[in-house]
């Protein structure tokens, strides 16, 4: 029979099986990089990852890029052709002080002149609202 002395007796610990995470590091250590050919396919797993991340991210991430909203100009018009050889425009409401007749018109056609020229109003009619306010005027032209 053999006595141990176990005081004196040093145990080494067993080295632990290799994980297969010492090969993932220097891969994600060379996407970071962008240590690959083209061609090969951790270039093509980098390229689709970024892609992916383009074309995905604005559904889970708020950029807050949207336009700014901007009011309408209180002289709007919006131009059509009458199809008898004329225009037809629609100014807003809101562009036009109230008055009789005659001031309305000079004020259609001060609107109108700087968008096509020399015109000739033919005829003008105002659109109201619901409420009977007016929305906006139609107005017939001519060319000079």
């Amino acid at each position: 029979m053999q006595i141990v002395d176990i005081s004196t007796t040093t145990s080494t610990a067993t080295a632990a099986p290799s994980l297969p995470m010492k090969g993932v590091w220097p891969t994600l250590r060379s996407y970071v990089f962008w240590q690959h050919e083209r061609g090969t396919l951790h270039y093509d797993i980098m390229v689709t990852l970024i892609l992916l991340f383009l074309f995905t991210s604005p559904y889970w991430i708020n950029f807050n890029d949207k336009p700014v909203p901007r009011p309408l100009h209180q002289t709007d018009v919006l131009v059509t052709v009458d199809g008898q050889g004329g225009l037809l425009y629609e100014i807003s409401g809101s562009a036009v002080a109230s008055g009789d007749n005659g001031s309305v018109r000079d004020q259609l056609l001060h609107i109108i002149e700087p968008i096509s020229g020399a015109v000739s109003i033919v005829k003008f009619e105002a659109v109201p609202s619901r409420d009977g306010k007016v929305q906006n005027y139609r107005v017939w032209v001519k060319r000079e």
